[in-house]
Parts: C-alpha cells; structure tokens; sequence
C-alpha cells in the first residue's frame, strides 16, 4: 500500500516542464538559433538531467547556460516549468516574467503554466487574466483549449470563494511538528487522542508502512517509537484512525493473506499493558473484494466513516458508513449520498469529535483543482449541509491529504511536501479560521460503581441537549464501567447513566458560554433498586416562583417513566425543595406543587397515581449553603425515595 492511497502527492500541472523545453514559435526578436553554442550546449545538457528526473541538476545547468546568455528566453522558461513541478511557484513566476519581459511574442503561448504558477502564489486574477490571453491564441489544439478552460473554472472558483469567505485577519501558519515526529522519512495521516496527549501517523521506510507513536510532553511531541505490540507487520499498514479515548485502532491493511480486496479495514485494541492486539479483518460485511480504506471512527465508536470503490457508489471512490449496533456487530455499510459524494473521488473522510463536523478530500466538488479539503455540518435532521470548501490557502493548486482537526475545534494536523520541505512528507498543524472550525468539544472520563460494593459496573451512558431533547450520544461503558463521553460546547446537557436493577444517574451539565475546562472526571455511583434508595433529578427545571414543569424536564421524567414502567412493583415518593429565598410557608407550598406536577407529567405517561406519593419539605432540607448561589441552585431539586418494590 503505496502513501499515494492516503496523501495525494502529484502534481497535475500538467508536463509543464517538458512544455517548455519542447515548444517553440516564432519570435518577435528572439531566435532560438543563435543562442550562444556553449549555453545551448549546457541547456540540452539540463534538458536530459530533466527527463531522467534529477531537476536539481538540471536547475543548475540552466543557471550556468543563463551566465553565458543572459537574454536565454528558452532556458528562462524551462527553469519555470521545472520550479512550478517542485512547487515552488515564487521561482516559477519570477522566471515566466522574466521570460515574457524578455520576448512577449515567443513566450504567449506559455501563459497556460505561468497562471498555473501564478495561482500557485495566490495571485487567481492575475492568473485568471493570464489564462483569458491563452484561450485567445486562435491556433491551440483541443487538448490545450479544455486545459485552459479547466484551469479558468478553478481561477473562478477561487475568486468567488475570496468574495464569499474572505477573512482578512486569518493567516494560515504551518508548524513543523518537530524531530520528535518528523524524520528524514515520509510521515503522514497524523491521528490524536481527545485529550491531545498521543498522535499515531504513519511512517514510511523504504517500501514499508508502519505505525509510531508519540507522546505530548511539556509543549512537544517526544521521539516516536513503534507501537507496541502486534500491530505492525512486514506487510504494509497505513490510514490509521486512533479512537477518541486511545483504545481502539482501526486501519487499513493492503494485501494482507487473509484480506478479501486490494485493501481491507482492521482494527486491533490496546490491552492494558499499553501493547496492541493482532489486527482483526473487520470482515464480509464491511470489506468487499474492492478497495476499502481511511476510517474514522466516531466519538461515541458507533459509526466507522471509509472510502470505498465498492459498487453500488456515485463514482470511483465514494465515502461510505457503517454502524456498531448493540451486540457489537458492524452493520452493512450506507452510502453517505450525493449531499458528499460525487462522479469523482471522495476520500479521507475525518469525524470530529462534535460528531457533526465532518471533512473529507474531494476532487468531484468544486475547487483550486486537484484534490481539496470540505466540511459538511451534520443538521437537525441527521442530515449532512451542503459542503465547505476549506479555502486557500488550506487549500491550494496541488493535492491536499487528510486533515484531523483536535477537541479544540481549530487546531488541526496534517501531512504536507510544500516547499518548505526537508525531508519529503512531514506532519504540520495550524488552526482554521473560524468558518470552516469544528465545535470546541469538552469530554467527560468516568468510571460506573456499584454504590454498596464499588465494582465497576457496564452500564448505558446517554447525552441529551437539554433544549431540543436530542439525544446528543449514547455510549456503553466496559465491563469495568470505564466511559468517555465528549460534549460539543454551545449547548447545556441532560447527562444520565442506565443500568437494569439499578436507579438511573442523573446530571446537568452547563457548558452554553464559555466553557473554561476541556474535561471532567466523574466517579458514578449507582444505588440498587431497593427500599430507601434514592436519586436526585437533575434535570427538572421550573420557573422562579412557578411549579409548571418546562419541557427541557421531559427527557429526564421520561426516563423516570420508563423506569417506573420496567419495575411494575415500584412505588416512590417525590419529594420537593427549594431554596431559603422567600417566606418559609410560601416555600413549602411551592416544593409540593413541584412534587405534584412531576406526578402529573408521571400519570399522562401511564403511570398510576397510587404508586407515587408527593411531599414538599420547601427550605427545610439544605444539602449546600444557601449563601452563595450554586448552593441555592443545589438546593433547588426534585428528589424520589424508593417506599417498596
């Protein structure tokens, strides 16, 4: 499995360097033909070195054959085309400007590369008004017409995009990872846990693609080791999506013995002596005789995104999903449509840790051409917006690879041989602006007890936004009760913990403004279904000095009902309280009212009245100080006492 599967790395500037060698016209004064002998002599040299593939000799026998003819349109030229295959586009339009300085007439019909390498610097008018002049030329063949036209759709694009989504205060700034990461080998698809603390990429040594690791420690990433561990093989391995909370790995492997395409999805689980299991074939269901390749895994591990020629697709490689169902099996995986797919490649799909946001690599989108990063947003409906295009300069005339964005929303990893480099393919990260940003995501680690005898206890661990009731995630904890859970910021949250037997958790997480903590530890204790348990309801919300219930409660009374409904013998009391603002008599009125309409909403679900008893106790049962406002809020609660079951 070569790294042209995972990071697009070629060039379509078209052979622009043996264009330039080759093509000639007459000039208006300058005449190939009397060219100084020795310096054409040395540009034919440049031009052999060229077409074996060593530009770096070839660009220094050009610039020897420029000393002994200064006025050298053709080596000019060449020298352009050979600089806009490095990427290095400044260079390039230096020397396409010097040559159109120099002869106009013999170099028009090389404003085809020169606006390429114009829009390679960013300058897409000028580029645009480069290629208007070389759609002009009345001679040009079909081939060269259709290239001209394609690049003038991308110009276009590029200039829309600037009046649309122009921000004048954002400056894309790549950092090199550093020695810890990068060698002078090829790194690449760059994969980090939530915390940010662990990145897994892929390196490349000689033919071989294996998986390293590295550590963040004290503002740097540490020297990469292999994984431990079974993972890597001498068969190759890459595309890799590390899990949120560091446990899983799933990857492709490309001709693997047991494999059942070119290149399947495997996955392999971390023990908890930090080593890695032998890779499992994700099997007939997920792979097919195809290609299958770049996973990412959601959040919550119950949706594996991939890139697949499988058929049944809009194009050559369509980006397709699959679903972790409840005994833990991948289900048959759905085509995500034509909102994301198109008649082209769609590749290294990348779910954010919002589990909404979501970028993948097209070249069927409209773009800079080649192909571009997009983000979709996930809707209200479950439902995936229209795409971004990430924009230049993310974005540019050559092929952009895989992107993972960190819990930040913004600060984002990923491979790049832009021509800064040193060494080939090196992992950088910058932060995106704010339009094409993921949602900052906070998480919660935590671990479900048995509250009597403190055994970790495998339970169901639900998400809810508290405001539109949408179930946000709903995770399975391992059978040590071990979870991590992640909470996009920008909204407040129901957070409850479920499991039979046992009385449900309950939480209200506020993360709606300005969340200051990136996570959580929980330790949850959950009480046995038995006379004298009890549980505070968290989530029951009524106005001040109002006992109507506001429909932000109903998730949580639902589950009360549904509880209620499992355990047919069960009779509670609800018991209501307040704060100590406001007359005592006054307070306890309000805290049984509350308790009644809970009751009520408890009734039109099914519930008979006679299994439930209300009780207000108003002020006169404080579990927090009244002097502080957090106290008063803590004070302010729904509580149920189990009487019998």
């Amino acid at each position: 499995m070569h790294i042209r599967l995972h990071i697009a790395i070629c060039s379509i500037i078209l052979p622009c360097l043996l264009f330039c060698f080759h093509t000639t016209c007459f000039a208006q004064w300058y005449n190939p033909e009397k060219v100084n002998k020795k310096a054409k002599a040395i540009y034919e040299q440049a031009y052999d070195q060229a077409t074996q593939g060593d530009y770096d000799k070839s660009l220094a026998l050009l610039e020897f054959a420029i000393k002994y003819e200064p006025k050298y349109v053709e080596a000019f030229l060449s020298r352009a085309g050979i600089y806009a295959d490095k990427k290095n586009y400044e260079a390039s339009v230096r020397d396409f400007e010097t040559a159109l300085r120099l002869d106009s007439v013999f170099s028009f019909t090389y404003l085809l590369p020169y606006s390429i390498s114009l829009a390679g610097i960013g300058s897409f008018q000028k580029a645009l008004e480069m290629i208007n002049g070389f759609l002009s030329i009345p001679t040009l063949n079909q081939q060269s017409i259709r290239a001209g036209n394609y690049r003038k759709k991308t110009y276009e694009f590029a200039l829309e995009y600037i009046k649309n989504h122009e921000d004048k205060n954002y400056k894309l700034e790549l950092t090199n990872l550093g020695n810890g990461i990068n060698s002078s080998h090829l790194e690449y698809y760059p994969s980090v846990t939530i915390d940010g603390k662990k990145m897994i990429f892929t390196r490349r040594i000689n033919e071989d693609e294996d998986f390293f690791e590295s550590n963040f420690k004290n503002g740097l990433w540490d020297s990469a080791t292999a994984v431990r561990g079974k993972l890597n093989t001498n068969l190759n391995e890459g595309a890799q999506n590390i899990s949120q909370d560091g446990n899983w790995l799933i990857f492709t492997g490309c001709n693997y013995p047991e494999g059942l395409g070119s290149c399947d999805l495997y996955i392999s689980y971390k023990t908890k002596s930090g080593q890695w299991t032998e890779a499992e074939n994700l099997g007939k269901t997920v792979n097919t005789e195809n290609w299958e390749s770049a996973p990412s895994l959601s959040p919550d591990k119950k949706d594996l995104y991939f890139s697949s020629n499988r058929l049944g697709g809009y194009g050559g490689r369509d980006i397709w999903v699959t679903h972790r169902n409840s005994n833990g099996k991948w289900t048959i995986p759905e085509n995500l449509g034509p909102a994301i797919n198109t008649s082209a490649d769609e590749t290294c799909p990348f779910i954010h840790a919002d589990n909404q946001s979501f970028y993948f690599v097209s070249n069927g989108h409209p773009g800079y051409g080649g192909t571009d990063i997009f983000l979709s947003k996930r809707d209200s409906n479950n439902k995936w917006d229209a795409p971004i295009n990430l924009g230049y300069p993310i974005n540019t005339i050559d092929d952009e690879g895989s992107l993972f964005v960190a819990s930040d929303g913004k600060t984002s990893y990923y491979a790049s041989d832009r021509n800064d480099k040193k060494t080939g393919l090196d992992i950088y990260s910058f932060q995106l602006r704010n339009e094409v940003a993921a949602a900052k995501t906070l998480w919660i680690n935590g671990k479900v007890l048995d509250k009597k005898t403190k055994n970790g206890l495998p339970s169901t661990v639900i998400l809810t936004n508290i405001n539109n009731r949408n179930k946000i995630t709903q995770v399975q904890t391992d059978e040590e009760g071990d979870f991590l859970i992640t909470l996009p910021a920008g909204n407040n949250y129901a957070f409850n913990v479920n499991r039979k037997g046992y009385l449900f958790y309950s939480d209200h997480i506020e993360i709606e403004k300005n969340p200051t903590d990136s996570f959580f530890n929980l330790q949850i204790l959950l009480e046995p279904i038995e006379t004298g348990a009890s549980i505070i309801l968290k989530n029951i919300f009524f106005d001040v000095n109002e006992s109507t219930i506001k429909s932000a409660s109903e998730a949580e009374l639902d589950k009360l009902a549904a509880l209620l409904i499992e355990n047919p013998n069960l009779k509670i009391q609800v018991n209501g309280h307040t704060d100590n603002a406001g007359k005592k008599e006054e307070n306890l009125l309000l805290s049984l009212n509350r308790s009644k309409a809970v009751i009520k909403y408890l009734v039109s679900k099914g519930i008979a009245s006679n299994r439930m008893i209300p009780k207000g106790f108003g002020d006169t049962m404080p579990i927090s100080s009244n002097e502080t406002e957090q106290g008063k809020s803590l004070n302010r609660r729904t509580e149920i006492n189990i009487i019998s079951n």
